[in-house]
């Protein structure tokens, strides 16, 4: 089978990923295999590639997006029938046996796997994944628009819970690509004015297209306090300055795998009971939430898509915030 393979993090500007031809993986005990349509690239697959987040895998296949169909069933296996659409997510495995997996919250496991990170990806023609830990693929969805929903889409619902954002907040996103464009979407069904902050001035347009009350950058002051607010971007700058916006009692939740440093910053940003939080991971009952919500509303995912090989130019893109909406790889038919 094709794949594009990271076997070294460097740069993305020097193409790090490589089309391989390697063997088509068999699956085992309570696995499924899955024939790859497509796989949604985000800024976490950009962070394992350049070495942000260290190799515990090489060579390694990327993506943690995926949306294909079952190919052929491991042994005690059952739950989806060969051709069923399923999705894979960031979260490949838990040990179900540790402190966090016996409160329920599998996102913090000890043991946990993650899909293209610790296991191989969506970055393939072929996967594997635990039957346990693959979704089902609401109808109504093509194929290049439910790839974005299995990662920026479910961390963006557990980000928008944690933020404990109630109907009538007002919310910030801070960044606005694949992740914050799907939040926006979820936010407004629930009730909140959505405040967003971003430079991009494509990501403006399509923020007021998708109903921001308000669009401005970081720096700027929204027309009125926040109560609640989300941080897409990996940039530790930006948390001061959400707090700056932030009312008391306000969450400012970060939604992002890797940050770069957080400033210092006066006690008075934070005092007045406001609480800065991480959002890590995400549980199998959020991604069942987000994709039943998203079906509901219905979310309308804003896609670029492009072919296997050009990952290294999607990551590019991704870097230098080019962009619009989710980038997603199409790989195969489905």
């Amino acid at each position: 089978m094709r794949a594009m393979v990271l076997t070294h993090p460097a740069p993305i500007e020097e193409r790090p990923l490589e089309l391989c031809e390697i063997p088509v993986p068999e699956p085992g005990p309570g696995e499924v295999r899955i024939r790859v349509s497509t796989c949604g690239v985000c800024h976490t697959d950009l962070h394992i590639a350049e070495g942000d987040l260290p190799l515990s895998k090489s060579p390694l296949i990327l993506g943690h997006q995926i949306v294909g169909r079952v190919d052929a069933l491991g042994p005690g296996t059952g739950r989806f029938a060969p051709g069923t659409r399923v999705g894979v997510a960031w979260l490949h495995w838990t040990c179900g046996e540790c402190r966090y997996c016996l409160r329920g919250r599998e996102n913090l496991c000890e043991k946990a796997l993650f899909t293209g990170y610790q296991v191989d990806g969506g970055f393939a023609e072929y996967t594997l994944a635990p039957e346990a830990f693959v979704y089902p693929i609401p109808e109504g969805f093509s194929d290049e628009q439910a790839a974005p929903l299995l990662c920026g889409g479910i961390i963006g619902y557990r980000a928008l819970r944690l933020s404990e954002a109630q109907p009538g907040d007002a919310l910030g996103l801070y960044g606005f690509g694949a992740s914050a464009h799907i939040t926006i979407q979820v936010a407004r069904h629930l009730g909140c004015e959505v405040y967003v902050f971003t430079r991009a001035e494509e990501h403006k347009r399509l923020a007021r297209e998708l109903g921001a009350t308000w669009v401005g950058e970081a720096q700027d002051r929204p027309p009125e306090p926040l109560n609640a607010a989300i941080v897409f971007a990996p940039a530790g700058w930006i948390v001061p300055e959400a707090l700056k916006s932030l009312d008391k009692g306000g969450t400012v939740a970060l939604a992002g795998i890797h940050m770069s440093p957080i400033p210092e910053m006066p006690y008075e940003l934070i005092y007045g009971e406001r609480t800065v939080r991480s959002v890590a991971n995400a549980t199998r009952e959020d991604g069942e939430e987000l994709l039943r919500l998203a079906a509901e509303i219905p979310v309308k995912t804003e896609t670029e898509v492009y072919k296997l090989e050009e990952a290294n130019e999607v990551l590019l893109r991704l870097k230098q915030r080019r962009v619009q909406g989710a980038a997603v790889l199409r790989i195969g038919g489905a």
